[in-house]
């Protein structure tokens, strides 16, 4: 039984499913070493310009496997404390390809995203929630830190310092409708109409220029990062310059206004 299932349910969309839904899809070895399998494979393949991630059964991820976390492959001969690192790595090695996948990936947040779970969602570019999705940080509930995966980082730069801090010292959990008031998650749809609006987003940028889109999710990545507005905006220009100097895209914008159709980009 495969634990990560990718369709392709519409043209040049991609939807990677967690498939463990008896455990709420946690974060087992033998889950996510195929999942980051499973994404890397997919930034390469040319035909996909928009993956969905999911979990299937009423769970996008609830973080560590507390009744078997499998085998950290790769470690004969070591130390307990060079297995941990190990293992550690592997579950960053996640959250780090989803953020360097040429496509934009979308959340789409079904259930609960709890502890990894919610790190995970954090790192895709996108957020959609059903109405049943809520998210924990769920180290702090469990006697260790809240922080891990990332989500320090990620978390008070896409909601704000003073909310994540009062999520991530609680433990408490933050519903659909409180996640969409404060920016965690950008719509909140029924259930059954999750994936048919994550397929709706999608379609809309698979309409731009390939290159325009790649590069709009770096910067907007890399501004995480950047040392100061005027580095930044450095970069951008760089990038703007880029694909207007390297491509017809903006010409071909201009006929395809001027003669009322769709525009075609050839990058």
């Amino acid at each position: 039984m495969s634990f990560v299932e990718i369709d392709k349910p519409r043209p040049h969309v991609a939807l990677v499913t967690l498939n463990r839904p008896e455990r709420m899809n946690a974060m087992a070895f033998d889950v996510m070493i195929p999942l980051r399998q499973a994404l890397e494979t997919l930034s390469h393949d040319n035909d996909v310009r928009v993956v969905v991630l999911t979990g299937a059964g009423h769970g996008f991820c609830s973080g560590a496997d507390l009744e078997d976390a499998g085998i950290v492959p790769n470690i004969d001969g070591l130390t307990v404390t060079s297995i941990a690192r190990r293992a550690l790595e592997l579950l960053d090695d996640v959250i780090t390809a989803i953020r360097k996948m040429h496509q934009p990936v979308i959340g789409a947040i079904n259930g609960a995203a709890i502890g990894g779970g919610f790190c995970l969602a954090c790192a895709c570019d996108i957020r959609i929630a059903s109405e049943a999705a809520y998210f924990r940080a769920a180290g702090i509930n469990n006697g260790l830190t809240a922080s891990e995966l990332g989500i320090s980082y990620l978390l008070p730069r896409e909601i704000g310092s003073a909310r994540a801090f009062d999520i991530m010292l609680t433990g408490r959990d933050v519903d659909a409708a409180e996640a969409a008031r404060i920016g965690l998650v950008s719509r909140v749809v029924t259930a059954d109409q999750l994936l048919e609006e994550c397929y709706s987003v999608a379609e809309r940028m698979i309409g731009f220029s390939r290159v325009g889109v790649e590069v709009t999710k770096r910067m907007l990545w890399s501004s995480l990062d950047a040392a100061s507005l005027h580095a930044h905006m450095d970069h951008e220009g760089i990038a703007q310059l880029y694909v207007r100097l390297t491509t017809q895209n903006f010409e071909e914008a201009v006929r395809a206004r001027k003669e009322k159709r769709t525009p075609e980009y050839r990058d």
